[in-house]
């Protein structure tokens, strides 16, 4: 490690040194068998004599501290000692908003079956070709164009390659002028609320809908409103009048599954125009759609720009990778750019790079058309058997796309005891009540496909029969 030593003036210089290097040890800072610098060095790096620095080192090793190895260097020796955290007690309190906002999902410890939703299947991504373009871009040549880093949207070569996969995949209309590349759609939405909304807006958001949305605006002084959805997707008749913003899933709701209607679209469209509102669209899993016609983006559809469409790669490639985007009309690039030069200048660069390389050269494509093949036999064996062995218990939710099924528990029942005992018999799951933004919501389940394979998804689901007799 980096060992840091301040002086304070000239007196007691040794005093000074050994007492900073005696509390790191204690702290746990310095751990036993960490190396010191070399006396030579750190008089050095202190504008003192060698000699000032030696006494203060056999000071401590005098005391246990330390030990020296002829021609290996001087070592911090154990000391049993913890490492010491902040001040226990301080004056300073969270916001109160922040007593409500917790973690999710929750921990599912000892899961066998993994059927939680937007979970994909890290074993399908192409481990080889992507650490071939990492490495590369590793190299001192591999980024060479230093002066990109300075852009707040991220990699010009990575915004023009998210704008042809789009493009092409999604139908969505941009160039990478309207590309802002986001950790995710969190990000994405923390940014959108940070330049168009004010603490104490109105966001509508789809009831049942993704819970880290809420959390978010809610942390953020949004006032959240759920508006219910249908077979058709969210409910325009029932948007609250005074809404400044819409979230909505409508290529995929989520959690349901259903697509928004064409007329459903227009309707919104048509609806947040003459109310002066913005439309976040979410698109998170489009690539995977196994059946029925392609759905049209709001994007596609919108003609008064105030649709701002966000998507991630987390679900087609790794979670662990952290990359999204944001579209949005010329009127906000320099807003969105400040946004988010001031939050977080940019994302790793060389994960920008490689996935600019990864589209670029075909891979992401070919990696969606092979994964794809494989979700829509998940997707296909799912519902299988929940319309099969289980369908005397549950009502499937029709769905063509994406990494989950969603399906309604009959009589009644309550989905979270269900889930519980679920996971009590090893079986990772969601309850629809999970997801309920204003109130109870038709019990039901959620079966994510990612992350169980086709073996394990008939064992999993034979086991949840039993779980609900």
């Amino acid at each position: 490690m980096e060992l840091h030593v301040s002086l304070v003036g000239r007196r007691d210089l040794v005093g000074q040194i050994y007492g900073q290097l005696r509390a790191a040890i204690l702290d746990g800072r310095l751990r036993a068998g960490e190396a010191l610098p070399p006396t030579r060095e750190l008089a050095r790096r202190l504008a003192i004599s060698r000699n000032t620095v030696g006494v203060a080192y056999d000071r401590l090793a005098a005391e246990g501290f330390l030990t020296s190895r002829v021609g290996a260097g001087t070592f911090v020796r154990e000391t049993g000692s913890a490492a010491r955290g902040a001040p226990a007690s301080s004056p300073l309190r969270p916001r109160k908003v922040w007593d409500d906002v917790s973690a999710w999902p929750g921990r599912m410890p000892k899961i066998r079956w993994d059927f939680r939703a937007g979970l994909p299947d890290v074993t399908l991504f192409p481990y080889e070709p992507w650490r071939r373009i990492v490495a590369g871009l590793l190299r001192p040549s591999g980024l060479a164009e230093p002066a990109s880093a300075g852009d707040p949207a991220g990699l010009p070569a990575l915004r023009e390659a998210i704008a042809r996969h789009v493009g092409v995949s999604r139908s969505v209309r941009a160039s990478g002028h309207d590309i802002v590349v986001t950790a995710g759609i969190q990000q994405a939405l923390d940014l959108i609320v940070r330049v168009l909304l004010e603490p104490g807006d109105v966001v509508a958001v789809e009831d049942p809908g993704y819970p880290p949305v809420r959390m978010l605006l809610t942390a953020a002084g949004m006032r959240v409103r759920g508006v219910p959805v249908d077979a058709e997707g969210l409910r325009v008749d029932a948007l609250p009048g005074d809404a400044r913003a819409v979230y909505v899933t409508p290529s995929h709701q989520f959690p349901l599954g259903m697509p928004m209607s064409l007329p459903r679209r227009r309707a919104l469209l048509d609806w947040a125009r003459r109310r002066d509102v913005v439309i976040v669209e979410d698109d998170y899993d489009t690539e995977y759609r196994y059946g029925g016609r392609p759905v049209e983006p709001l994007q596609s559809l919108d003609e008064d720009g105030r649709v701002l469409y966000t998507g991630t790669f987390s679900k087609i490639m790794r979670p662990v990778l952290r990359l999204g985007f944001l579209v949005a009309p010329p009127s906000l690039h320099r807003a969105f750019r400040m946004a988010r030069y001031v939050t977080s200048w940019h994302a790793e660069l060389p994960a920008q790079a490689a996935l600019a390389r990864f589209i670029d050269e075909g891979l992401l494509a070919r990696h969606i058309r092979r994964s794809r093949r494989e979700y829509r036999a998940r997707h296909e064996r799912v519902a299988e058997l929940v319309e099969g062995p289980l369908g005397d218990r549950l009502a499937l939710v029709p769905s063509e796309a994406g990494l989950h099924l969603s399906a309604t528990l009959t009589g009644g029942t309550d989905d979270a005891a269900v889930a519980a005992k679920a996971l009590g018999a090893g079986i990772g799951l969601f309850a629809l009540s999970e997801f309920a933004v204003s109130g109870p919501s038709a019990p039901g389940l959620v079966f994510g496909y990612g992350a169980v394979t086709p073996p394990e998804i008939d064992a999993g689901m034979r086991r949840l029969r039993t779980v609900l007799g």
